[in-house]
């Protein structure tokens, strides 16, 4: 797996996790759950990851997306 995408705002998380389903990109939210353990203060980014063959191609689908 490769990490594509890093962010700790959950509205932007959403957005990029609907544009790897509309491309028809399987993926991988890393991290998503450590928000139990952090008390919910968005300390940890959540990675995004997918697999290395196809990772181009999310990047592609996410050029129109900020980092972090």
């Amino acid at each position: 797996m490769e990490e594509i995408f890093r962010t700790n705002d959950p509205v932007k998380l959403s957005y990029v996790e609907h544009l790897l389903r509309e491309a028809g990109i399987a993926y991988f939210v890393a991290d998503q759950h450590i928000s139990a353990v952090e008390g919910n203060i968005g300390a940890f980014p959540r990675r995004v990851m997918v697999r290395e063959d196809l990772a181009a191609r999310a990047v592609t689908a996410l050029s129109e997306v900020e980092p972090g």
